[in-house]
């Protein structure tokens, strides 16, 4: 299973704070999810608008 964050996201910085290994970096319109990702899934309870979904 790994995530990936959708065009829903409003760029606010929750799963940022959330995650604990430090896997998702800010891009110019939208964050992605790099490979350092460990599932642990903490970005996807935090984030407000649903944009991070299982790929």
């Amino acid at each position: 299973m790994a995530f990936k964050i959708t065009e829903e996201c409003i760029a606010c910085g929750s799963c940022l704070d959330a995650c604990p290994v430090d896997a998702i970096e800010e891009g110019e319109d939208i964050f992605t999810i790099n490979n350092d990702c460990t599932e642990c899934g903490s970005c996807v309870d935090e984030c407000p608008t649903d944009a991070i979904v299982e790929e």
